[in-house]
């Protein structure tokens, strides 16, 4: 059975009366718990593409981005995505409920706001009304003002990320230091570490691009320890 069709059985149930509490109990377990990764992700992003006035083509493109889709299941994802795009109210009462499934704070929830910000800079910059969304949606998840920044630092486009700041560091870290939150970095970017926080094996492309940027980061750091010496 394809994650598309768990997710529409799971909107089956809230269209038959179920209430929210009770699919999202249902789902707090592997691997229901992809579902409701994969909901969250869906639903706070077709709302905050909608948050500017207008949902582009683009950002349609970078949904599919972060979820690969079986030609066969198209349709139904699109049907999910439509649904969830209708208007932006309640989206905050929305994140509340997904930190509270998934813990405030944690790194499941980091894994869906780095699928937002994929998503809001589809269409080249963050619109301020989205930045506004994104900005609520992370004080509801429980994600720091730095981790925000951090986050928001290395999807801009224009700008090059600091390679301390892209591992969570100071900017007089040491390079011990710099190697060990880069070896923790990889570590809660491998496949078996996605899987239990509930990365759906279609987003896992979210956490390529997070690989290759602690990568960067390292080597960059390295890179300047090498011309100090």
């Amino acid at each position: 059975m394809s994650i598309w069709t768990r997710i529409s059985e799971a909107l089956k149930a809230l269209a038959s009366g179920e209430s929210l509490s009770a699919v999202f109990d249902r789902l707090r377990t592997p691997p229901e718990r992809s579902v409701a990764f994969t909901i969250a992700v869906i639903a706070l992003g077709a709302k905050m593409a909608k948050a500017d006035g207008q949902v582009t083509r683009n950002e349609v493109a970078a949904f599919r981005e972060v979820f690969t889709i079986a030609r066969e299941d198209e349709p139904e994802a699109a049907r999910v995505f439509n649904l969830a795009r209708q208007d932006v109210a309640g989206f905050d009462a929305y994140a509340r409920k997904i930190a509270a499934m998934f813990g405030r704070g944690s790194r499941a929830l980091a894994d869906v706001m780095e699928g937002l910000f994929h998503i809001a800079v589809a269409d080249g910059n963050v619109h301020p009304l989205e930045d506004a969304f994104l900005r609520r949606v992370a004080e509801e998840f429980g994600i720091a003002e730095a981790a925000f920044r951090r986050m928001a630092s290395r999807f801009d486009a224009g700008a090059v990320p600091d390679p301390y700041e892209v591992l969570g560091l100071p900017p007089d870290a040491t390079r011990e230091e710099a190697r060990a939150a880069w070896k923790r970095a990889v570590r809660e970017g491998h496949p078996d570490a996605l899987a239990a926080r509930g990365l759906p094996e279609e987003a896992m492309r979210l956490a390529e691009a997070r690989l290759v940027a602690v990568n960067r980061a390292w080597e960059e750091i390295e890179r300047r320890s090498g011309a100090a010496a």
